[in-house]
């Protein structure tokens, strides 16, 4: 395996691509008693309209997150009940570009890695296993449709682009997910459940060889590439929807608004939009900002109020949201700011006091095993290294913040989504 140093961080990982594709990272991390094993598929729930073998091919909205409830299933058994037995903790998740599979232990560590691979490289689909796992799915999703802050996030992504597949909740609705079968299930693993389109990251005091040992063992041979997914037409930098509204059981309202952003145009280049847009929005409205402590003193916002930057395939926004009785109010304020910042420039300092704190924050995150495993996944799978994240925040001035949220915080680019308490429904 090839040892990748990165002085900045004190940190290292080391890497290796098998014949088949699959890409193995280790981060060493000698004497934690916790081993940590992360596999990401590049494959979310926008990944629904794809070509493969030449047939273009739908599938119902969910099936990423359908098929990762049905990976657990082994021949003759279930993977739950061997990690289990071997003293690990499990789990998995399906976001809008990847579905994930983890597990922590301390002791048979082999024994657990050896589990998470075949339980990502044996699919088991029956008819009558997909037919049994549609109630419980469909309550999950019930679930999501009764919480606000999953309904206001989705609402929004629905009003700005309505055209793309993340419009559609991760988990697909109860009538969509009717017509997926094990059938569906076996065609959409063939297509994206492959080694190439996969990466395994070990984070703990554990060997690189004997992890890529295992690897090679227990993933399949053949190197295959993942079909190109489909996300539509380009999307609009104008949000169809300026303003929608939603009534749910809640005390008090709740919003997300969002401005919309161009994507970045090149693989690789997501780190660097990333860091510039969270920058971005951290000096127009975060926590140390006047217009923050002004919003809260005025009681427009409370501490559930935050702000940030996402970024899917084909799509982006720099995003605010929280409780909050005037949400439009707070909109036009954040306006109001983004025009004084770009008159007067912002306090002395202020910018680099920002790429200090988050710089600091995303080095502490390298304490967690789990967010960096995940983190050096989702960066790898768009073509950009998460450790260069230094380098990112060094190249960032004052300048390029203030074109950015003069080019993107516009009253055109913005949309709000907002869930009201049912008595005030008219």
């Amino acid at each position: 395996m090839t040892l990748h140093e990165f002085p900045l961080l004190h940190d290292a990982y080391s890497e290796a691509v098998l014949p088949n594709g699959l890409t193995v990272r280790v981060v060493r991390r000698p004497g934690f008693a916790k081993k940590y094993a992360f596999l990401g598929v590049n494959y979310g729930s926008i990944d629904t309209r794809f070509t493969l073998n030449g047939q273009e091919i739908t599938t119902p909205d969910g099936v990423a997150h359908y098929l990762e409830h049905k990976m657990f299933d082994l021949p003759g058994g279930n993977a739950m009940d061997r990690f289990a037995a071997a003293g690990a903790q499990d789990n998995a998740f399906t976001s809008y570009t990847m579905t994930a599979y983890f597990f922590d232990c301390v002791d048979a560590f082999e024994q657990n890695l050896q589990t998470l691979l075949e339980m990502v490289c044996t699919p088991c689909f029956t008819d009558e296993s997909v037919e049994k796992e549609r109630g419980i799915i469909a309550q999950e999703i019930r679930e999501y449709e009764d919480s606000p802050s999953s309904v206001v996030y989705e609402q929004l992504f629905s009003a700005m682009y309505p055209t793309h597949p993340a419009s559609v909740p991760i988990a697909g609705s109860v009538e969509s997910i009717q017509a997926i079968t094990a059938e569906t299930l076996q065609t959409c693993y063939d297509a994206f459940y492959t080694p190439a389109n996969m990466m395994l990251c070990v984070v703990g005091d554990v060997e690189p060889d004997m992890v890529l040992e295992l690897a090679e063992r227990f993933t399949p041979p053949g190197r295959k590439r993942a079909p190109e997914a489909d996300y539509g037409p380009t999307t609009l930098l104008i949000p169809p929807e300026k303003l929608v509204r939603r009534h749910m059981e809640i005390a008090m309202p709740t919003f997300q608004l969002g401005f919309a952003c161009p994507p970045p145009w090149k693989r690789g280049e997501v780190l660097e939009q990333e860091v510039l847009a969270d920058l971005a929005a951290e000096l127009l409205m975060g926590e140390s900002t006047p217009l923050y402590t002004a919003l809260y003193e005025e009681g427009l916002i409370d501490s559930s109020f935050g702000c940030g930057y996402d970024e899917l395939k084909g799509l982006a926004m720099i995003s605010a949201g929280g409780d909050s009785d005037e949400p439009e109010r707070v909109l036009e304020r954040i306006l109001a700011e983004k025009d004084r910042l770009l008159r007067e420039g912002p306090q002395p300092g202020m910018l680099e006091r920002l790429k200090r704190a988050a710089l600091g924050s995303r080095i502490r995150g390298l304490d967690s095993f789990d967010g960096v495993a995940a983190r050096m996944c989702g960066y790898f799978f768009e073509g950009a290294e998460y450790y260069d994240f230094p380098r990112a925040y060094e190249r960032v001035d004052e300048a390029q913040v203030l074109a950015f949220l003069q080019e993107n915080v516009r009253p055109e680019r913005a949309s709000l989504s907002i869930i009201e308490p049912k008595e005030k429904e008219a």
